[in-house]
């Protein structure tokens, strides 16, 4: 083996972090079987490549015996004294056998084994970069689709879009660059899998965390996040400092940072709340934009029954009962909603529109 050889293996010590001497490592175990295969035989060797000089030698190990029954493993101890005079029974006995032309099958081995330790720590690498993004947002470049997935190009892999987590009507076309969310990641046979996402609630989470400071800096917190992708979402967020408004820095100066996720997401409607430890000003918020009368809490049951203005009703129950069960989601209570008519035939509770309660939250189209 060359100096040249000595050389790249330093190289690449220092370009691609692998360590030199797990490759010579690798390549000794790698020549053993080379040699047993190329040389048909059964002797049990070990093979030295001089770490300075990159020389190969193979060595057959034999046992020191008084009686030789098998020559390919063992010697006899006169024949051993031969080598080193100070060996004894049951030592083993190492002889040079290093074949005249070993060195063109060495080279071929030795490039195998580095082209196959480079690729395996080059996907180590891969993978340890995208683990560590497991449940974060990356942008790349669409490839190719096929009737199940989209293709995205991350730089050096390729993460893989299924067609069921797109958006509903959302179409990518060759080269477009593309925001997703990484679901999962796992190291296969075949190199690192990236599953990505545009549907899942994680991404509208990141996307708030990206546009927004006060998110990214802690001030402001996003406790809980319901939605329907490609429909409307609901967000409750809550500010661990009383002088900041966790509603308005979502919103930002005149609309522009939830705009910037609306335009990411397609037009998706978003809710931004006020997340509240009390549970009826929390359900009354998450029913954004309807305004509410009254939430009666029941807590064995997990319920909430919300009255709301008779000409509120189907705003609150919204759509195909949307934003009544994105409340749901959003608070992890049971939402029971009822006009003001319905409350007082069946509860008996007449109300009048006039005692409307606070409710502390904003609604984008």
């Amino acid at each position: 083996m060359s100096m040249d050889f000595i050389e790249a293996m330093n190289e690449l010590e220092r370009e691609k972090g692998i360590s030199k001497d797990v490759l010579f490592e690798a390549i000794e175990a790698a020549l053993i079987s080379s040699y047993k295969r190329n040389f048909n035989t059964a002797q049990n060797v070990r093979v030295d490549m001089n770490r300075n000089s990159g020389v190969i030698k193979v060595y057959a190990r034999k046992l020191i015996v008084e009686e030789v029954l098998d020559p390919r493993t063992e010697i006899s101890l006169p024949a051993a004294r031969e080598i080193n005079p100070h060996f004894q029974l049951e030592d083993i006995a190492e002889i040079e056998v290093t074949p005249r032309d070993f060195g063109r099958i060495a080279a071929q081995t030795a490039k195998q084994v580095v082209t196959q330790r480079i690729r395996e720590a080059e996907r180590g690498l891969i993978y340890n970069k995208f683990v560590d993004k497991e449940e974060d947002i990356v942008t790349g470049t669409v490839q190719r689709q096929d009737p199940r997935n989209i293709y995205i190009d991350l730089g050096k892999v390729e993460a893989v879009l299924p067609l069921s987590e797109l958006m509903p009507n959302e179409k990518f076309n060759h080269l477009d660059r593309i925001k997703a969310y990484i679901t999962k990641v796992e190291n296969t046979t075949k190199g690192p899998q990236i599953m990505l996402s545009r549907s899942h609630p994680g991404l509208l989470k990141r996307l708030f965390e990206l546009e927004v400071p006060e998110i990214f800096d802690g001030v402001v917190e996003i406790r809980s996040v319901a939605r329907e992708a490609g429909f409307r979402s609901k967000i409750a967020v809550h500010s661990r400092n009383e002088e900041v408004d966790p509603v308005g820095s979502c919103v930002g100066p005149r609309g522009t940072r939830v705009q910037t996720i609306v335009n990411e997401l397609r037009g998706e409607k978003i809710d931004i709340v006020r997340y509240s430890d009390n549970v009826d000003e929390y359900v009354a918020n998450a029913l954004s934009p309807s305004k509410v009368l009254e939430v009666q809490v029941f807590e064995e049951e997990k319920m909430a029954r919300v009255i709301v203005p008779d000409y509120q009703l189907s705003l609150a129950i919204g759509i195909k009962g949307q934003n009544a069960r994105l409340a749901a989601k959003l608070t992890g209570w049971k939402i029971d909603i009822k006009s003001e008519t319905q409350a007082e035939e069946e509860l008996g509770r007449p109300r009048t529109s006039t005692d409307e309660m606070h409710q502390d939250s904003v609604s984008v189209d």
